[in-house]
């Protein structure tokens, strides 16, 4: 442990008014570095404090309450010692400091770039990074895993829970290590969960996307249908009332959506054709007419475009997806 780690540990160990106390004495920079420590200790091992304890002579040593750091303690302590607001100034540096910063210094980098840093890494390690970038980087970062990795990856980063910050911490330096020729540190983070790789797969080629929910599928089949539950593709738009179907229309251009419309079931091209002009219908079925044959590849693409159109839509309140978990409505 570093000198500021055991002088954390010991804060804690003394309670929080002998604790204001010792911090009174010190500048600000002190209490600063102090108080981010004890924010990352969250609870402390026995043998540590123990250790610690012994380490400084303490008259605490052999009693056996042991504390617990975080954010609670650290806030409660500051107050006692710089007042409330001041306590709320320093808290918001430190917590500003420290939360999201490890892998912001791959939002830098192309997708080829980070499969090149996770080269040799486990698929645990890998989720961990993928889920704190972007969801189109990691998507397309997730496109050049081998098959096998895609899955094992998508499932841990929809299973990951909070990761203890000395770990992501390690992790980080381990990757910046092999990136450190390349690029520069920068600062960052979010985390996993369901949600970023709902985000992941809805960025990634369709071929991709469908691998993925296969064989997390196969791995978990409860946990890909939660993950299911949330996507939209394109032929949930059936699922779109009429009026949210209009919204979408106007904002999608008639070459894009004629490319998505080839190939599609009847009921899709139906529920596209029904929302529409009489003219606006003619012109489309004329311009899809027109294309002849395309490639899946290109419908699939325009399809995606309709996607995220509809997705920028909901995220803006514009429109209402109905999703299985959500309630009915009733007039």
């Amino acid at each position: 442990m570093t000198g500021p780690q055991k002088a954390a540990v010991m804060l804690v160990q003394m309670g929080k008014e002998r604790s204001s106390k010792v911090l009174a004495q010190m500048d600000e920079e002190e209490i600063e570095a102090l108080t981010t420590e004890i924010v990352l200790l969250g609870e402390i091992e026995p043998t540590t404090a123990d250790d610690v304890l012994v380490e400084f002579y303490n008259e605490l040593t052999g009693t056996g309450q042991l504390g617990t750091g975080g954010m609670g303690f650290a806030r409660s302590l500051l107050e006692s010692s710089l007042g409330k607001d001041r306590a709320g100034e320093l808290l918001d540096r430190v917590t500003a400091g420290q939360i999201g910063q490890p892998f912001d210094f791959l939002q830098e980098a192309d997708a080829r770039q980070v499969l090149t840093f996770l080269t040799g890494e486990n698929a645990q390690t890998i989720a961990l990074v993928l889920a704190h970038l972007s969801p189109v980087k990691s998507s397309a970062a997730m496109t050049g895993l081998a098959p096998d990795m895609q899955a094992e990856v998508a499932h841990r980063i929809a299973t990951m829970e909070r990761t203890p910050p000395d770990v992501i911490a390690i992790v980080a330096e381990t990757i910046m290590r092999k990136a450190s020729t390349v690029l520069t540190p920068q600062s960052t983070a979010t985390v996993g969960g369901v949600q970023p790789l709902v985000e992941i797969i809805n960025r990634a080629d369709p071929g991709t996307g469908k691998h993925l929910l296969e064989e997390l599928a196969k791995r978990d089949p409860a946990l890909a249908e939660i993950v299911r539950a949330q996507m939209f593709t394109f032929d949930d738009i059936l699922t779109l009332d009429d009026r949210a179907m209009q919204i979408v229309l106007r904002e999608v251009d008639a070459a894009t959506l004629a490319v998505a419309l080839k190939g599609v079931r009847t009921e899709l091209r139906d529920k596209v054709l029904g929302n529409v002009s009489e003219r606006a219908r003619e012109n489309l079925l004329e311009e899809i007419e027109l294309l002849g044959q395309v490639r899946l590849s290109a419908a699939e693409e325009g399809r995606a475009a309709v996607v995220s159109v509809i997705r920028r839509l909901e995220e803006s309140g514009q429109i209402q997806i109905q999703r299985e978990s959500d309630d009915e409505y009733v007039a």
